[in-house]
């Protein structure tokens, strides 16, 4: 994307908060009204279509070693053996609980260890836990599967990566944020590039796959130079694909983030300077923009599939495999089974209370609509392709596209009086511009949002 800047105006008019699309409805529409025995008849269902779909395994290790500042993820800061020995106790037995609701013949084709910090677990444990989910799914062997764990590089040695390897991961997704030492120190988060360097040249080395970098721009002390000096970093390391995200100071919200000084926080005009100087390297580095705040390489698995018709977003981002059922496993992870979406209990002592009383630990959920159904799929459509084509619609559907949308068309005119989008006939075509303010479109389709919304509890969309 060489040479699109967002200008402060229009970051001004369209940046406010709002969802990340991971799913819609969105997690904050859940209710406590769904029940477990709601989530296990989907699950059944979902074994008894004509093809039922492969399954998607998330995986939540919340535990870390030490709190960085700017984290908003749900995780426990331990060092408690015991603690952990029980959480992985009733992991284990919340495993065996799900894998006996799906039939033995639906292959896993993706898992994905989050956290918190999977490598807090020693090798030994992460190959327990691996055995666990094969003795109970029927996990898929071949070089197409997508088995990835998130990495911080500091909890990881080259025999680490080595062991990864033989457990079956195949794709690393490593915790970078920022190579800067200043800005290291003030998020407490210390890393060494030379260190990171190795694990990826030895990761390459044992075959992975897929490398992926996060990367956060916004942070304490952060300015154009030290980020572009980051990036420069980045590139030489070529990663195959990118994770660049806004941070979001909300300290009432995560008490870590108390430990940031607001005065440090570089300003809405630096960090705008941040984001476009970062698109301008990136392209220059040949990386594609995928969406939000994904870039690959031209050859990564992500741009083929944006290409064919089968990219899709989900809690774990961009993925491959569109057709999936996911399952979500531990602590506050999600699930999306059938027209189901299902959450986990919050916390580790309601998740543990529930499995220790031999009951799923889903806390909450919602089954949608056919209109939460079409919405959704044109909010996959913005999110994934940057486009609308009304006559899919019209064909898996069976829904005239401008008259049931007609009141959100005419709310996506002032988009296009600014350059967001373009409208046609037969199509909604997000522009070059528009493409860094996806959730500002697709919030338009989101019947759950009021017009004009800007709820504080979601992340702001630049």
């Amino acid at each position: 994307m060489p040479n699109i800047h967002l200008d402060s105006k229009l970051v001004a008019r369209y940046g406010g908060s709002g969802p990340r699309y991971t799913s819609y409805p969105t997690a904050l529409h859940f209710s406590d009204e769904f029940t477990v025995g709601e989530y296990q008849k989907h699950a059944l269902i979902s074994n008894e279509v004509l093809n039922p779909r492969p399954l998607s395994l998330y995986v939540h290790i919340p535990f870390c070693q030490s709190l960085c500042y700017y984290c908003a993820c749900n995780k426990v800061i331990t060092r408690n053996a015991n603690r952990v020995n029980r959480y992985m106790d009733n992991l284990y037995e919340e495993i065996s609980m799900q894998a006996a609701l799906f039939d033995d013949d639906r292959v896993v084709e993706q898992i994905h260890f989050g956290g918190g910090t999977p490598t807090y677990l020693s090798d030994r444990q992460l190959r327990e836990l691996m055995a666990h989910l094969r003795d109970e799914f029927n996990l898929h062997t071949g070089g197409e599967r997508e088995f990835a764990i998130e990495v911080d590089p500091r909890s990881v040695t080259t025999h680490s990566i080595s062991a990864l390897a033989e457990i079956g991961f195949n794709r690393l997704s490593l915790g970078i944020q920022d190579f800067d030492p200043r800005v290291q120190q003030a998020v407490n988060r210390v890393q060494s590039p030379k260190d990171i360097v190795a694990l990826v040249e030895y990761a390459r080395e044992v075959k992975f796959r897929s490398i992926s970098f996060d990367l956060i721009y916004g942070l304490p002390h952060q300015t154009e130079e030290s980020f572009s000096r980051t990036l420069d970093t980045v590139i030489a390391l070529r990663p195959d694909r990118l994770a660049v995200y806004n941070y979001a100071h909300l300290p009432m919200r995560f008490k870590g983030q108390r430990m940031i000084q607001e005065c440090d926080l570089p300003s809405p005009d630096v960090k705008l300077t941040i984001l476009n100087r970062t698109i301008d390297k990136l392209s220059d580095a040949s990386y594609i923009y995928i969406g939000m705040d994904h870039f690959a390489l031209p050859d990564d698995e992500l741009v083929k599939a944006q290409h064919n018709g089968t990219l899709q977003r989900n809690f774990q981002g961009y993925s491959t495999h569109r057709d999936c059922d996911l399952i979500g496993l531990g602590v506050s992870s999600i699930g999306h089974i059938d027209n189901t979406y299902s959450q986990n209990a919050p916390t580790t002592t309601a998740y543990q209370m529930a499995l220790e009383a031999g009951k799923l630990p889903i806390r909450r959920g919602i089954a949608v609509d056919s209109d939460d159904r079409i919405r959704a799929a044109v909010i996959q459509q913005l999110m994934c392709y940057g486009q609308v084509d009304y006559s899919y619609f019209q064909q898996h559907m069976d829904i005239d596209f401008p008259n049931y949308f007609n009141s959100e068309l005419t709310r996506l005119a002032p988009l296009q009086r600014d350059g967001l989008v373009d409208l046609y006939p037969n199509r909604i075509q997000i522009t070059a511009i528009g493409r860094m303010l996806l959730r500002t479109v697709a919030m338009v389709f989101d019947r759950h949002l009021a017009p004009e919304s800007s709820d504080t509890r979601y992340s702001q969309t630049i």
